[in-house]
């Protein structure tokens, strides 16, 4: 009789909870992901059984889409605790109502951004991000509000000393640093924390080959973007890399502009740090941010010490027409592909003059770049 009780317990414990609805409600494209969960599978199925009713719609969402790798690896829990503060978030604050179904789906409930570390990053962010947005009516005030704020509260600046650049929040919190696509999940995760749909955007190769650079984009009626850890109090749609987006090239890969998406799509969000993995989905964006091309040579200006630290530092150069243009080069605490820029005319001659240090070049052609470094005592 004992043996026969702890059988029947043991069975008991494996099913899904008493409260959770034993009928599978899910469609063919559910079943062809569980299909691909291999032994993991029966944690996706709890997940889908032991969802509320109310959020079945959100759980099919990320099965149907979830990435080979955390059908096999992520557990009920945190799928289901994942759904419910994010659905809770949704409720909660103002702008929540007026976010479209689709948008709450993919950019706003999704556990992570590209292939950073699958961490439970939900309910500390609210924790500490409700706060800073207690006040704020539009998404637009709340991610102005987080940028200015949430990088001071987790204690992350910028530095191309991290140890990996795509870092989810908990590693990037670990060791106080991370490239702009950490900081760019950082703020994306503080957004969707609160309700706010978010997405990283980014580039493999800016057009003048000056390096690549990820940043953030937002939902308040449209997608407007901004830089992470940079904010700017004129608002969204700003920031040093505006010209070089502007330079974008559509039809190249390597030059184009890339959103990240959870929900699979025919492209893939370029991963700097993985060329070679096309897993992450993504949708080219580079029309919003394609500009007719510039009709002026940017120089762009690099100061360091002998060690490579970058300085800042008072730079002159005088331009073709003999007009004397000014400006400060910037230091280690700016993005690395964040040079002081000079806008002159093509194929002229032009002086640049750092301290005691003085170079004589030639610019190139229309839409074209240049990075001149100075090293200096």
């Amino acid at each position: 009789m004992t043996a026969r009780i702890a059988l029947l317990c043991l069975a008991f414990t494996t099913l899904p909870s008493a409260a959770a609805d034993p009928v599978k409600w899910w469609a063919d494209p559910i079943e062809k992901s569980l299909g691909k969960a291999g032994d993991n599978r029966r944690e996706i199925e709890k997940a889908l059984y032991s969802v509320p009713k109310d959020q079945r719609a959100g759980m099919a969402f990320l099965v149907e889409h979830m990435p080979d790798a955390d059908l096999k690896g992520l557990k009920a829990d945190f799928l289901l605790a994942n759904t419910k503060l994010a659905y809770a978030a949704r409720a909660e604050f103002p702008w929540g109502k007026e976010i479209p179904e689709d948008l709450f789906l993919n950019d706003v409930l999704p556990y992570a951004n590209v292939d950073e570390k699958r961490d439970p990053w939900r309910q500390e962010m609210y924790d500490l991000c409700k706060p800073l947005v207690k006040d704020c009516k539009t998404p637009t005030e709340a991610v102005m509000a987080l940028n200015a704020e949430v990088f001071k509260l987790v204690d992350v600046r910028y530095s191309t000393q991290r140890k990996k650049p795509n870092q989810s929040v908990t590693e990037s919190r670990a060791i106080k640093m991370a490239s702009c696509t950490g900081l760019s999940i950082i703020l994306v995760d503080a957004c969707r924390a609160v309700g706010v749909p978010a997405r990283l955007v980014g580039t493999a190769l800016w057009a003048n080959k000056s390096g690549n650079h990820t940043w953030v984009e937002v939902w308040d009626k449209d997608w407007k973007f901004t830089g992470a850890c940079e904010p700017d109090k004129d608002g969204l749609n700003r920031g040093w890399f505006v010209g070089n987006a502007g330079e974008a090239k559509k039809d190249d890969p390597k030059h184009a502009i890339y959103a990240a998406s959870y929900k699979k799509t025919e492209a893939h969000f370029p991963l700097v740090w993985a060329m070679s993995d096309k897993t992450v989905p993504g949708v080219n964006v580079t029309d919003r941010y394609a500009k007719p091309k510039a009709a002026a040579f940017k120089l762009m200006v690099k100061v360091t010490d002998a060690n490579g630290k970058r300085l800042v530092r008072s730079v002159t150069v005088i331009d073709a027409a003999k007009k004397e243009l000014t400006g400060k080069s910037n230091d280690d605490t700016a993005d690395a592909n964040n040079h002081l820029t000079f806008e002159l005319t093509e194929n002229a001659e032009v002086t640049v003059t750092v301290g005691d240090q003085k170079q004589t070049i030639t610019t190139g052609k229309a839409g074209d770049g240049r990075l001149l470094e100075f090293k200096v005592k």
